[in-house]
């Protein structure tokens, strides 16, 4: 899956940069129009999850736009990034994995919202690691 692996490339990044492992794209007529990565720690932030940074990233559209993207996200969207979505009628999301933490998905399909969890190994272990490792900076993260 392409557009998977640009959010994992974005966690990666994000990783690499010593913040939280999590990323995001929002596609649009097949193309990454927004691209973003958890940057709580390094930007200081309360709110810059990779949803949210992608999303930033699209920048200022009409409603419509964002009712022909997909968001493809390598964790399942937390409360604050699910609304979000159903705030811009974003239609579709593909989540990376959900066994590290199973966001506001039920909430989500309830709303319309078209999922898909590929349960993708390279996201499993990103978390997996993450967590193991700064377990501090992840109860941190999800408001633990």
């Amino acid at each position: 899956m392409e557009f998977l692996e640009a959010a994992i490339d974005e966690a990666r990044q994000g990783l690499a940069e010593g913040g939280i492992p999590i990323g995001s794209v929002v596609v649009h007529g097949g193309r990454i129009v927004g691209r973003g990565h958890n940057r709580r720690v390094q930007s200081g932030s309360s709110i810059l999850h990779a949803e949210m940074d992608a999303l930033e990233r699209v920048g200022r559209r009409p409603a419509r736009f964002y009712r022909e993207c997909t968001l493809y996200t390598t964790l399942s969207p937390c409360a604050m990034c699910s609304g979000a979505i159903v705030l811009y009628g974003i239609p579709r999301v593909v989540i990376g994995e959900n066994r590290s933490f199973t966001g506001e998905e039920a909430w989500l399909a309830e709303r319309g919202v078209e999922l898909e969890v590929v349960q993708d190994p390279a996201c499993i272990a990103l978390m997996r690691e993450f967590m193991a490792s700064r377990p501090d900076l992840w109860a941190e993260d999800i408001g633990a």
